[in-house]
């Protein structure tokens, strides 16, 4: 520095001047060295970072790439020219490194936040991040990050110790802890949503009270993100899952088969004892042909080992149209081919209610995405309104319009003359 200034002067300059000049000429050095680590740094070194990582055999540098790790380092460069620059400036030297110091800080903090994003990108590509996601838990190290982050900056601009600082946080705990109410429950939750295997991400949830019905995007350090089957974004606070129920379907899932539970009701007034001519004609439904054999025998039988009087249709056993159909349909569901023949399979009777008798199927089928679901479901009820009149039953439904309006159109008896 005193080398320039005596430059200056031997040109002619004033010693006054010769200071000034010599300052300035000293800040421009300081600031092309400055651009021009910043440029190697970025240009060069990073060029030669970002090559070395596209060819290795290793992932996990490729997120730290992707997530800027090493670009938010290269800004400490021009910041170490200044710092170790600051001894040319005595009156000013306390001020530069604070500035510098202030400024690292910050480029600190912003290396450690990519850095725990790019952990998170790594740990997401493992299997064991479904059932135990980490995310909630870096979210709540970024905190802490940033908390003692905000100390030191402060300290640095009042040049003083962050003990002290730290010294006032337990008198504001209080205020903390309310600012931080949500991420404190939020904590909280995701500890118990992991530790208890809860829910993870990919499975399917649904809860009404916050309109959610879809898969798990994401779970996070506040909130939970759902995408519904309409591809709306429901988000639900993280402590929800724990205060409130919810269904999680992540069982169905995993057991290979979904659930149809679903009732035709017949019209009562069409259940009969079946009479000959019924039976022969259901004797030639494949799946009912050995079943009715097989009853008629055992109804013969039974008639005969205990003497039954058979005038009357009401004494003994008897074949009827709705025992056949229910039999008919557990056979049906036994050959279809999208029925899961491992798991429970069942056709029965509820009770009876003012719109019919609910016959209800009971069964899994084998494929659980919604779409062939769907289709199985539709396709076996298809089928089964269709051939109830074969079995001389009807199936309930309220009279609609077109009904009335052709009980109308029908000729009306006309009274014969006494």
């Amino acid at each position: 520095m005193k080398y320039i200034q005596d430059w200056f002067e031997g040109m002619g300059v004033e010693s006054y001047t010769a200071i000034y000049l010599t300052h300035a000429v000293l800040i421009a050095a300081i600031s092309l060295l400055s651009i021009l680590a910043n440029y190697l740094a970025k240009k060069v070194v990073l060029r030669i970072i970002t090559f070395y990582v596209h060819n290795n055999r290793y992932q996990w540098d490729n997120y730290m790439l992707d997530r800027k790790v090493f670009h938010k380092l290269s800004h400490i460069a021009p910041a170490l020219i200044i710092y170790f620059s600051a001894p040319m400036f005595p009156s000013y030297q306390t001020a530069i490194v604070k500035g510098v110091a202030f400024y690292l800080i910050i480029v600190a903090l912003m290396v450690l936040s990519a850095f725990l994003n790019a952990i998170n990108d790594i740990y997401v590509t493992f299997e064991i991040s479904k059932q135990r996601p980490i995310r909630g838990y870096l979210q709540v190290v970024k905190i802490f990050i940033f908390i003692v982050g905000g100390i030191l900056l402060i300290s640095s601009l009042i040049g003083q110790s962050p003990l002290i600082l730290l010294s006032g946080v337990g008198a504001l705990s209080a205020v903390i802890m309310l600012i931080f109410k949500d991420s404190i429950l939020g904590l909280v939750a995701g500890v118990q949503l992991t530790s208890n295997d809860m829910v993870r991400v990919g499975d399917w949830i649904e809860m009404p009270k916050y309109g959610a019905d879809g898969d798990v995007l994401d779970i996070s350090l506040n909130t939970v993100k759902v995408q519904n089957w309409d591809m709306t974004i429901t988000t639900i606070p993280t402590y929800a899952l724990i205060s409130d129920s919810f269904k999680n379907w992540r069982g169905m899932q995993s057991s290979g088969g979904r659930r149809i539970k679903r009732s035709i009701y017949l019209d009562m007034n069409s259940i009969v004892i079946c009479d000959p001519e019924l039976l022969e004609r259901l004797r030639k439904i494949q799946y009912l042909r050995d079943h009715i054999a097989m009853k008629e025998a055992e109804i013969e039988t039974y008639h005969q080992t205990h003497a039954i009087d058979r005038t009357s249709r009401v004494n003994g056993r008897a074949l009827t149209n709705v025992g056949l159909f229910r039999t008919y349909i557990q056979q049906y569901l036994k050959h279809h081919p999208m029925i899961h023949q491992d798991m429970l399979c069942i056709v029965r009777q509820l009770q009876p209610e003012e719109s019919g008798l609910p016959m209800e199927i009971y069964a899994f089928t084998n494929d659980i995405r919604w779409v062939a679901y769907e289709s199985a479901q539709a396709d076996i009820f298809d089928h089964l309104l269709a051939i109830a009149p074969e079995f001389g039953l009807r199936v309930f439904q309220n009279p609609s319009g077109h009904d009335m309006k052709q009980l109308l159109q029908q000729p009306q008896p006309q009274n014969e003359p006494a």
